[in-house]
């Protein structure tokens, strides 16, 4: 955990706390600041994660007999597949994390892959990780906000965000960028983070468990489904298909989440190795080799696990709201 050791930890932990609609904060706080927000999430989060769930921090739908990490790298060879990736294509990951999808995607495709991320710590940890895998030739990082991409008009063949673009303040204008650097007749697909049509925007239980999933993930606001669907359409993109792959999964998606069964292959997302983890990070920062705040961070990524999973048990909330996307040509292109 050395990017949080580099921190004020508690003091970090303390503002982005505050960004929480139950402790002050309001949505328009949140999408105004958003880079701020998410830059002070990842800056607490990021080894925490890598420690519990590994390179590639995401979920996917599971099939029956498979394993969290053999469905999480089906859940990005069928991206690739429906973009039809394959050798000599440039292809732009956007929120790339710290690369573990866009490693993944490059050797199952052979493709060329660039990581957009706003995140310096998540950048040089990627950078590291492409090296030990030897894609350091092939892929590469760039620093910058997917609000405004450093990239000319019509550069990629091919665009994919896996549960990154739902940090965007403003979904239509992150569409629009996406939809600008992507060339004519080429397509986008994603997997967002969505509030399902089941959600009761007045329902006190189901607001609660919407503002604990936003702060214990960075989020400004969690749409609903119709609500990414309207904006890609007015982006400008044709629509191939869309559907919530979390209906298809016949394990729940939310299974490493749930504290009730034992994993061997997700010990540490376990209710007994969430008990390890905290008390490991307690003792740490009680003897000073962890900073102070460590216990804060792993409590508050406790609350939002437990936010997720009552999301989708009540079928209100979706991690894989998929869609696949045409960019139309002009009529200079066709």
């Amino acid at each position: 955990m050395s990017k949080s050791g580099a921190l004020d930890l508690a003091s970090v932990v303390g503002q982005y706390e505050k960004y929480n609609v139950y402790l002050g904060g309001d949505e328009e706080t949140r999408k105004t600041n958003y880079s701020d927000m998410v830059n002070k999430y990842y800056d607490l989060t990021t080894s925490f994660y890598e420690f519990g769930w590994g390179e590639s921090i995401h979920f996917a739908a599971r099939w029956n007999g498979e394993s969290l990490r053999e469905s999480i790298k089906r859940h990005e060879h069928f991206l690739a597949l429906q973009l039809g990736l394959k050798s000599g294509m440039k292809v732009l990951d956007v929120g790339c994390g710290i690369g573990g999808p866009l490693r993944e995607i490059a050797r199952f495709s052979s493709t060329s892959i660039t990581g957009l991320n706003n995140h310096e710590y998540q950048i040089s940890r990627g950078m590291e990780l492409n090296n030990l895998a030897g894609l350091s030739g092939s892929c590469n990082f760039v620093k910058a906000d997917f609000m405004k991409m450093p990239f000319s008009d019509n550069t990629f063949d091919a665009i994919y965000a896996i549960e990154a673009t739902y940090h965007a303040p403003d979904l239509l204008s992150c569409y629009k960028e996406i939809f600008r650097v992507l060339k004519p007749g080429q397509c986008f697909a994603a997997y967002e983070w969505c509030m399902t049509e089941h959600y009761d925007p007045d329902n006190e239980s189901h607001r609660q468990t919407k503002a604990v999933i936003e702060l214990g993930n960075g989020l400004p606001d969690v749409r609903l489904t119709s609500q990414c669907l309207q904006a890609l359409k007015l982006a400008g993109f044709e629509v191939i298909w869309e559907k919530d792959l979390a209906l298809d999964s016949p394990v729940a998606w939310y299974l490493p989440l749930d504290t009730s069964r034992f994993s061997m292959t997700s010990f540490p997302l376990t209710a007994f190795g969430r008990f390890i983890t905290r008390t490991m990070v307690k003792t740490l920062e009680y003897v000073r080799l962890a900073p102070e705040g460590s216990h804060r961070v792993s409590s508050f990524l406790e609350k939002a696990a437990e936010g997720l999973a009552e999301g989708g048990r009540k079928e209100i909330f979706t991690p894989m709201y998929f869609f696949l996307v045409r960019k139309p040509c002009s009529g200079s292109d066709l």
